[in-house]
């Protein structure tokens, strides 16, 4: 197989996603900034159909930065439900103090100034400065990193963390002008979460199977780093998640709640401790704890 140019990968990838790109309320031209930054946020580490419902209520209860900054904390946290890694919406919510301080209130288009943020790394700044802005920026998330890792790079599965030879591939192909780079990162983005997904991609549509260095090859097992799963039952972070379930749902945590919520004692207070410090949670009184004010 020759190596497929560029313009190869980017005429079959953009065509695909021409005719199969999904409709969702943080794309297209109606979408406002401040959506595709909240989109953002809840997509790290969660699913679309999970994000969709709360993602609009967001919007709907804040629907700018300047909204959600006027807020408290707890309200944020309240507001964030099920999504898991609550954190996220503390982060979210000190990026909109920092807008609305720094920027009167709307949303920075260029990737340093989203960089700056509270909360926001190089792939989430890249990603809003793309999607929201149209503006030309490498954009690595998981899904993007697994379709060059295949179809350039001849890998099931790329490494743990971006590597250097990793993002200069993905500069390599990146479009020239900002309008197709943009659309470039999010077709990827579509691609890899649609077809080319990790455990089972469906190659009969993939609009780039002829040219994809991975099925070339013969479809080689990952023989990278180790891949760690994330645990679930008896772990800290489930302990973690029925504690704030209970400050959701109440305005005050009892000790009585918490040991129906979580028996084991020693688990439940390092974890109640935790949330403390993280700011999810304070502790009212000895025994008593709510979300922040």
């Amino acid at each position: 197989m020759d190596t497929p140019t560029p313009a190869a990968l980017h005429e079959a990838v953009l065509g695909w996603y021409d005719d199969h790109a999904r409709e969702l309320p943080w794309r297209g031209v109606q979408a406002s900034p401040w959506s595709v930054m909240v989109s953002e946020f809840m997509l790290q580490q969660t699913p679309v159909a999970r994000v969709l419902p709360v993602h609009e209520a967001w919007l709907d209860r804040w629907p700018t930065p300047a909204d959600l900054a006027a807020d408290t904390t707890g309200e944020a946290v309240r507001m964030w439900g099920r999504l898991g890694y609550p954190r996220r919406a503390l982060r979210l919510h000190a990026a909109a103090v920092a807008i609305v301080e720094r920027h009167d209130g709307a949303v920075p288009s260029s990737y340093d100034d989203l960089l700056a943020l509270p909360g926001v790394g190089d792939y989430t700044a890249a990603a809003i400065a793309s999607f929201a802005f149209g503006r030309r920026h490498v954009v690595l998330d998981t899904n993007v990193r697994r379709v060059l890792a295949r179809a350039v790079s001849g890998v099931e599965l790329p490494a743990p963390a971006v590597t250097r030879t990793e993002r200069d591939v993905a500069t390599s192909l990146l479009p020239d002008d900002d309008a197709t780079a943009a659309t470039w990162a999010v077709a990827t983005m579509e691609l890899g979460a649609l077809v080319c997904t990790a455990r089972q991609p469906d190659c009969g549509a993939c609009p780039i199977a002829r040219m994809c260095a991975w099925r070339a090859a013969g479809f080689p097992a990952y023989d990278g780093p180790p891949r760690r799963g994330q645990a679930w039952a008896g772990t800290d972070r489930q302990c973690r998640g029925r504690l704030m379930a209970l400050a959701r749902e109440h305005d005050i945590v009892t000790t009585a709640q918490a040991e129906a919520a979580w028996p084991e004692a020693g688990q439940r207070e390092r974890c109640l401790a935790g949330l403390v410090d993280d700011g999810l949670l304070t502790q009212i009184t000895p025994g008593r704890w709510a979300l922040p004010g």
